[in-house]
Parts: structure tokens; sequence; C-alpha cells
């Protein structure tokens, strides 16, 4: 029992140690430190990361680093104000792999009616992957440099 009650209290004091706030990058995901509590993000961090640079110019409706999802809000082009997109993004995976993400673009135009739904270049999903995809593997080749 004595020896139960050491191990717990030498647990309690050890987990206290070392908050610093930061969150650290790793291929298997995110931890994410905040008020002394920390929890692993369940997603790719580079993944993650790059989709936030990568969707940086849009409004964000939502973000959620547990569950893997980011929602844009409605974004309308300075040079087109009556055509406006929205992207939701789903990071499936804690590998850097490219099935690990899944994107679905909404597109709008405004008519008279006001705003109706319209078709997307099935392109576009593909060419915002391949940014995403690039710029996760740029951050991991910058990461890879600095431990070297």
């Amino acid at each position: 029992m004595k020896r139960a009650l050491t191990f717990v209290l030498c647990a309690l004091v050890l987990s206290a140690c070392g908050s610093d706030n930061t969150i650290s990058d790793v291929d298997s995901g995110t931890t994410a430190i905040s008020g002394g509590t920390s929890r692993t993000v369940g997603v790719n961090s580079y993944l993650w990361h790059a989709t936030l640079d990568t969707l940086s110019f849009m409004p964000l409706a939502s973000a959620d680093p547990f569950g893997g999802v980011i929602i844009t809000d409605w974004y309308s082009s300075p040079s087109d104000l009556n055509e406006r997109m929205k992207v939701t993004i789903y990071i499936l995976d804690r590998r850097l792999r490219a099935d690990g993400i899944k994107i679905a673009v909404f597109r709008q135009i405004r008519s008279n009616e006001g705003w109706t739904d319209a078709a997307v270049n099935a392109e576009t999903s593909t060419k915002l992957e391949d940014a995403i995809l690039t710029r996760a593997r740029e951050l991991r080749l910058a990461t890879a440099g600095k431990k070297s």
C-alpha cells in the first residue's frame, strides 16, 4: 500500500512539472498544452498547420484540432463580389499521407433572388489538396532540418 501511494505521489509531482504552454509537432499528432492540461490532437500536425496556412486568406467559421475539421466562412474575391466560396476540410489521419485529407468546396453565385448554389470546378478541390500537401511537406522538412 505504501509503495502504491509513493508511486501515485511521484506521478502527480511529475505531471505538474514542465508546462510551458507550447505546441509540440510530431508526425503522429500535436500535443496541445493549455492551463497545465495536455491532450494529443488526433490529426497530423503538419496537415493541420498546412491547411490553416493555405486557407489563411479566407475567414474561419470553425476549427476543431481534436476532430480534425476546418470550416471556412463564405469568401468573395475582391475581383468578383458576385461569387463566393466556402471550404470544409477533414483531416482523417495522424500520418502525413495524401489520403489523410478530404476537401469539400462549395460555391454560390449572386442573382436577383440572392445567393444560389453553383457547380464547383472539379479541379478546385484537387488544386487545394495539392497546395496543402505541398505546404505540409515543406513544414515537415523544415522541422526535420531543425532537429539535425
